[in-house]
């Protein structure tokens, strides 16, 4: 039977960019966004305060954009401060590229296992589902779900006992399948 484990956010990651004020390298996003119009152009950030010291930068979304080719709803989103429309910016890789940012997901997200007991089955067939694009180390993974240290996870792997058509070693933040045999 295919077990199903999913990996949830379960808040917005901290923005890992260099604060001006303090030094510090972390900085909190909470949802809320500046509009600025100038005359028929419109500017758009996405505000992120330093953990450090509090100070305030701005992720540019849109940039000298014609007002006309923003789609209202977007625009609703804007004004209402949209926290998922923050999420869906933190997970857009060209604002992130244009920005010079990178995320940090530590301590951001969880797995659900789906609470069944699979330390005493031979066979594990799990499908591992990503609900946001969250970096993470397949082997990490599998051995926090079957309960079993990182070292016994890696020597299943060596061993052939684990077994995925994705390489398990380094990160990963796409859904992907393996198959624990003990």
């Amino acid at each position: 039977m295919l077990e199903n484990w999913a990996v949830v956010p379960l808040r917005l990651p901290l923005v890992r960019r260099r604060c001006h004020a303090c030094a510090a390298d972390r900085f909190r996003v909470n949802g809320k966004f500046r509009v600025n119009a100038h005359h028929k152009l419109l500017d758009a950030w996405l505000l992120a305060r330093c953990t450090a010291c509090g100070d305030t930068v701005k992720l540019t979304f849109l940039e000298r954009v014609p007002v006309r080719s923003v789609r209202p709803e977007l625009l609703d989103r804007l004004h209402d401060n949209d926290p998922g429309l923050a999420a869906e910016l933190l997970q857009d890789p060209v604002v992130l590229h244009r920005n010079h940012v990178a995320l940090d997901w530590d301590g951001a997200w969880r797995l659900d296992t789906g609470g069944g007991d699979l330390r005493d089955r031979e066979v594990i067939d799990v499908a591992v589902r990503f609900a946001a694009r969250i970096p993470v180390r397949p082997l990490r993974l599998i051995a926090e779900g079957c309960d079993l240290s990182r070292a016994e996870a890696e020597k299943l792997l060596t061993d052939g006992k684990l077994v995925s058509a994705v390489r398990l070693s380094g990160k990963l933040s796409g859904d992907f399948t393996f198959t624990l045999k003990r």
